[in-house]
């Protein structure tokens, strides 16, 4: 018989203090704005271009 694998699933909550969310806010806020970044440079690419922007670029 074949191995089975069991998958187990865990919830955490997490409560930060007022200095910790602002700064979780702060580090999310910029992390969104790369992300976006990074797609308008991938849409930009390919409908102006016709080529697909790669990590590589995108990440540096």
């Amino acid at each position: 018989m074949g191995k089975t694998s069991v998958k187990r699933a865990f919830k955490y909550r997490f409560y930060p203090s007022e200095s910790q969310e602002q700064e979780l806010l702060r580090t999310f806020g910029c992390v969104r704005l790369v992300h976006n970044e990074a797609l308008e440079a991938g849409t930009v690419g390919w409908y102006e271009q016709q080529r697909r922007v790669s990590y590589g670029e995108t990440s540096a």
